[in-house]
């Protein structure tokens, strides 16, 4: 019944190319009052461009845009945000150091009606403090400094920031990533609230489950074009992945069949900064292991001292059964480490720099010649290779990361550590933020390491993810590993029970999923 509405927002034939680099190729796309309008594609379909459009962060190359049926230019930020157009990114824009208060009216200060050069405290603390109540928050929220929140509450704070500038259309880019089970809930509650008072969302996300529960209509982009818009409760996950992706993916988590061979990396009696009991535990070649847990669980923290990036305290790391000294990334990498970690942007990458280069930044000496210089040839060669395996688009090696969609950067730091030879992959949260068909093609790499002799860990939140793809799970709770689960016991319930357990129902679970 949304075509009998009056339409919020309308946009016509909206194209827009950087250089040769065709990114959308006419879209067409209407949102109505109070619906949650989702947007999927792969990643490069051209979904952050045509968003960037609305958001004024880039100028349409041609096309129309109607607001409230009526032709409008939007040409730089400010123009969207007097429309009513907010935006919430994966990657929130907040001031840590500010209190609540201030970030929400950041850019927007309220002046004194006397003396306009001073900032009224009290009354933006006052309407902050509405505004987190409209949002199920307690009002004194508004005075505390945002670094103390979650990213769940900082992710409110950005939406209440949206409705001061009495917003009518927000767009949530992945907003689910980063949360955890409870801050997801809360996260529906409000989207719920929003669109009763008649706030359209616009909602980017992979995750195909939260899609089905949130959203009204979908939109699905591919390589730049619409391909269709349907109504989400009649039309199944399935045929939403072969529109997004041309394809049928007959298998979401590809299957394998590989011998479990000798011990291939160990970690023993390692006491990460912050934990009171040692970790202790063992991979086996032939086996794909997954870590899960909470957040806060201390996961990336015990994968980031493997890798000699914090500071742990005694423990010793073991490859092929040798012992190997690990102070720094340097040692790591020499010792045969991969490291895939979770923020590819600020920890995986360097953004304003060529592809090529990332690809070789953590090998440079297998491109230095007789004399010791780097082969910039010799770069350029194998970074196409990996470019081309890997699928990474626009394949351009002289374009800098920062212009990649996330799962194509995700794709480049996977170039990056393939490019080391390594031994050891530990893969930290790898599929956040990209698309099925990237995250297909990403399972798919991790059995061909390990059918190719390389050891894989694999620290994931996604609990279908890891029963999909592992042969064993580490269940970890507050820096300490619960259970050690066979993938053929590893249920969803089991696996929660032993993230939350304390020690005695944790020991349950083990007896219940090996038969102690």
């Amino acid at each position: 019944m949304t075509n009998q509405r009056k339409r919020l927002l309308s946009v016509k034939g909206i194209k827009k190319s950087f250089s040769n680099n065709h990114v959308l190729k006419g879209i067409d796309l209407d949102v109505y009052p109070g619906e949650v309008h989702v947007l999927l594609g792969e990643n490069g379909a051209g979904k952050s461009t045509l968003i960037k459009i609305l958001t004024g962060a880039y100028q349409k190359g041609a096309g129309e845009v109607y607001w409230e049926d009526q032709l409008v230019k939007i040409n730089t930020p400010q123009d969207s945000m007097e429309l009513g157009i907010a935006t919430i990114y994966q990657e929130l824009n907040v001031v840590p150091q500010l209190k609540v208060y201030e970030n929400i009216f950041l850019g927007r200060e309220l002046k004194n009606g006397s003396r306009r050069s001073m900032l009224n405290q009290k009354e933006m603390r006052k309407k902050a403090g509405e505004y987190l109540e409209q949002l199920g928050q307690n009002r004194d929220l508004a005075d505390r400094p945002l670094e103390e929140l979650g990213i769940g509450q900082q992710q409110l704070v950005e939406i209440a920031k949206a409705l001061t500038i009495d917003a009518k259309l927000i767009i949530m880019d992945e907003p689910t990533a980063s949360l955890s089970g409870a801050e997801v809930e809360q996260l529906y509650s409000t989207v719920e609230s929003l669109t009763k008072k008649g706030i359209a969302i616009v909602f980017i996300s992979h995750r195909l489950d939260e899609i089905k529960r949130m959203g009204d209509r979908i939109t699905i982009l591919r390589d730049g074009f619409k391909i269709e818009t349907l109504d989400v409760s009649k039309t199944s996950t399935d045929y939403w992945i072969e529109l997004m992706v041309g394809r049928s993916l007959d298998e979401k988590y590809p299957k394998k069949s590989f011998a479990l061979g000798k011990e291939g990396f160990r970690v023993e009696n390692l006491l990460v900064d912050g934990t009171k009991e040692p970790v202790n535990f063992q991979v086996n070649y032939g086996e794909i292991v997954g870590v899960s847990g909470l957040v806060g669980a201390g996961r990336t923290e015990m994968a980031r001292a493997i890798f000699g990036a914090d500071a742990h305290h005694g423990g010793e790391i073991f490859i092929d059964g040798q012992l190997v000294k690990i102070k720094s990334p340097k040692d790591a990498i020499k010792a045969g480490i991969a490291f895939i970690t979770e923020d590819r942007k600020n920890e995986g990458l360097l953004l304003d720099q060529p592809l090529d280069f990332n690809i070789a930044l953590a090998n440079m000496k297998m491109f230095r010649n007789s004399m010791q210089l780097v082969d910039l040839k010799n770069i350029r060669t194998k970074a196409e290779e990996y470019i081309k395996e890997l699928k990474v688009r626009p394949s351009d090696v002289e374009l800098n990361a920062r212009k990649l969609s996330g799962g194509n950067q995700q794709k480049v730091v996977i170039a990056k550590w393939l490019c080391t030879e390594a031994k050891v992959f530990i893969f930290d949260e790898p599929t956040r933020g990209i698309d099925v068909g990237a995250k297909v093609e990403v399972y798919r790499l991790m059995n061909q390491l390990v059918e190719n002799g390389a050891v894989v860990l694999m620290i994931s939140s996604d609990l279908p993810e890891i029963i999909g793809m592992c042969d064993r799970v580490l269940v970890m709770s507050e820096g300490r590993i619960t259970a050690n689960l066979p993938i053929g016991h590893a249920t969803q319930e089991r696996i929660m029970k032993a993230a939350t357990a304390n020690e005695d129902s944790a020991s349950e679970v083990m007896k219940a999923a090996t038969g102690g």
